[in-house]
């Protein structure tokens, strides 16, 4: 027999909320209302995105993508952050937290990719409205949706092949209820360089690149709305962006707030960084359904129908 005992499998200690205990109800529902409201409204959507054949057009096309997207993201996150409220288990192995952070990085990927989408297809609407069924065909809108979703996990895959790799020997405590890759780096004691240097290049092709091509649509649309003699109709063209401004402004204000705190917040409160963080994961996969159930006109109309239809 071997006296030999094999190591214990490396484990991380999750946060809750800085300052409050983490079995309050307080939190725990809240928190449970809004992963409802958020699997409610996107499964919605979807659903009426499927039903409605108006709806087949390469805009509501993108905003499916948008929908499942948003259920991808969340759901990343839920286990823990129900493991932590509900029942107080704050233990998670490196493994299954290099998956988690691994999902939660290549969804926001491939949702700052659909933002581009739909940045594209409100362009071609407004700048280009007679070309817009022949450039945005049903073949089109489907290669673009396979671009994207394989650039969100292509991009994604070195950063965990790189972490599993390194060695974590200081504190195992992380600063959220899920699992970041600039978190889990904070705890590496190796160097660190080309996981850095490859983290950057990785947010640089993707949200940096997309908030650029986002900042040049726009511009072109500006543009050309501001050229459009009749003031309704300007106004009308406007109107169609809004519900994509407000689901950028929703994704890339909490993501640039969360990595300028990562890099030189450090001296801001714990409570800071946690509720960035979940300002990033959890507010656009809720509002976003919301917004464009409101802004837009055939799903306003789809949902009063709806509700007429159950009340008779």
């Amino acid at each position: 027999s071997s006296n030999r005992t094999e190591p214990s499998p490396l484990t991380f200690t999750l946060t809750g909320i800085p300052g409050l205990p983490m079995s309050s109800s307080w939190i725990a529902l809240p928190l449970c209302c809004l992963y409802l409201l958020m699997l409610l409204g996107n499964c919605t959507l979807l659903w009426m995105i499927k039903t409605d054949h108006s709806l087949h057009t390469p805009m509501y096309y993108f905003l499916s993508m948008l929908a499942m997207t948003d259920l991808g993201l969340s759901l990343s996150t839920l286990p823990t952050m129900l493991a932590i409220f509900w029942f107080e288990s704050t233990s998670l192995r490196l493994e299954a937290c290099i998956v988690q952070m691994y999902f939660i990085h290549s969804f926001s990927a491939i949702e700052s990719g659909v933002l581009v989408a739909m940045a594209f297809d409100r362009f071609i609407a407004i700048c280009h409205p007679l070309h817009y069924i022949s450039v945005l065909s049903s073949s089109l809108v489907l290669k673009a949706g396979g671009v994207i979703f394989m650039r969100g996990i292509c991009v994604v895959l070195p950063v965990a092949v790189l972490i599993k790799k390194m060695p974590f020997c200081r504190s195992h405590v992380l600063s959220h209820s899920f699992c970041l890759h600039q978190d889990m780096l904070r705890l590496v004691c190796g160097d660190v360089k080309v996981n850095s240097l490859y983290g950057l290049t990785a947010v640089i092709l993707t949200k940096g690149l997309d908030s650029l091509i986002i900042f040049l649509s726009y511009t072109m649309i500006i543009r050309a709305i501001l050229n459009i003699v009749s003031r309704g109709a300007r106004a009308k063209a406007f109107n169609t962006c809004i519900s994509h401004l407000t689901a950028i402004l929703f994704f890339y204000i909490p993501l640039i707030g969360l990595s300028i705190t990562h890099r030189f917040g450090k001296h801001l409160p714990p409570l800071t960084h946690t509720l960035l963080a979940d300002a990033y994961l959890l507010v656009p996969p809720v509002l976003n359904p919301l917004v464009y159930s409101w802004k837009t006109k055939q799903i306003r109309r789809r949902i009063f129908l709806l509700l007429c239809w159950r009340r008779t």
